[in-house]
């Protein structure tokens, strides 16, 4: 599967933005899906996940309530909304699929190629 990520861009503190990935191919719905982010000089870190169908999500504890990941299987389309950002929240996000999978340890074999979020204070 391959996956393209979009949706980054530079805003104000407590503002919103919605990253979007979709996805190639015809098997997305066989595919767990995560968004992680990496910050400069920091190590990728999980962020959010959905199991295949949707109906089970997860979510960092720095995020929980203020992200909300989504999908839609029709569209082959993973989303993260994302409200209230804050500084902190910068970094170049990643979506992820992971084959049969779910949550923040699945085997993401697959990633996008980032999307740069910058919030600034």
């Amino acid at each position: 599967v391959q996956l393209q990520a979009s949706g980054g861009g530079l805003v104000q503190a407590g503002g919103s933005l919605r990253l979007s990935c979709a996805a190639s191919g015809r098997t997305f719905s066989t595919y767990g899906m995560g968004w992680f982010r990496q910050a400069p000089g920091k190590e990728r870190e999980f962020v959010a996940a959905i199991n295949l169908g949707g109906s089970s999500t997860y979510y960092a504890d720095s995020v929980k309530g203020r992200f909300t990941i989504s999908r839609d299987n029709a569209k082959n389309t993973v989303y993260l909304q994302m409200n209230s950002l804050k500084p902190e929240d910068t970094a170049v996000y990643y979506c992820g699929a992971a084959k049969m999978q779910t949550g923040p340890r699945a085997n993401y074999a697959y990633w996008g190629q980032g999307t740069q979020v910058t919030v600034s204070s």
